[in-house]
C-alpha cells in the first residue's frame, strides 16, 4: 500500500483553477437530495472504490455525465472524505482540492458569501498522518483476565 503524501504547491494552485472544483463551491449550498438524482444510484458501488491496482478511469467517465457532480464533489471535500471517486475526481486531485478548498481562497470571489469558519477543519484533514507507534504489552497485562492463578 503507497502511502499518500501532501500535495505541492503546484498542484493546489492547479487545483484553485480546476473546473470541477469551481463547480462545488458554486453548487455547495444548493440541494440536500442530491444523492437521489445521482447517476451512481444505477452502478454497482465498488465501481467508485477501485483497488489501488485498477484504474478509475469508468467510475469518473460515469461521474462526468452526471447532473450533480458538483454537489457531489463538494460534499466530499467538506467531510474530507479520502476514498473512492466522488464528483469526478480521484482521491489524489481531491488531496489537492481539498487543501485549496479549506484555504476558502475561491469561495467568496465566486459565492459572495464568506464561508464559516467552523466548517473547516484545516488544510489537513484528509492528508497523511504520522502512524502511532503502539507500545508492547507489559507483565501485568498479560495477567489471566479471571484472576486465577496457574501454579
Amino acid at each position: 500500500m503507497t502511502r499518500a503524501r501532501m500535495p505541492r504547491p503546484h498542484e493546489v494552485a492547479a487545483a484553485k483553477r480546476d473546473p470541477r472544483l469551481l463547480r462545488a463551491v458554486r453548487e455547495q449550498q444548493g440541494d440536500d437530495a442530491w444523492r437521489t438524482r445521482g447517476a451512481c444510484q444505477t452502478v454497482d458501488p465498488e465501481t467508485f472504490f477501485p483497488a489501488p491496482s485498477e484504474p478509475a478511469d469508468a467510475a469518473v467517465a460515469l461521474c462526468r455525465t452526471c447532473d450533480v457532480q458538483g454537489a457531489c464533489l463538494a460534499w466530499a471535500l467538506e467531510v474530507g472524505d479520502c476514498h473512492g471517486v466522488w464528483g469526478a475526481t480521484t482521491p489524489r486531485e481531491r488531496r489537492a482540492m481539498l487543501v485549496a478548498w479549506r484555504s476558502d481562497a475561491p469561495q467568496p470571489a465566486l459565492t459572495g458569501q464568506p464561508q464559516a469558519a467552523e466548517h473547516r477543519m484545516g488544510p489537513m484533514a484528509c492528508l497523511p498522518l504520522v502512524p502511532i507507534q503502539r507500545v508492547g504489552r507489559t507483565a501485568t497485562d498479560r495477567r489471566d483476565p479471571v484472576g486465577a492463578a496457574s501454579g
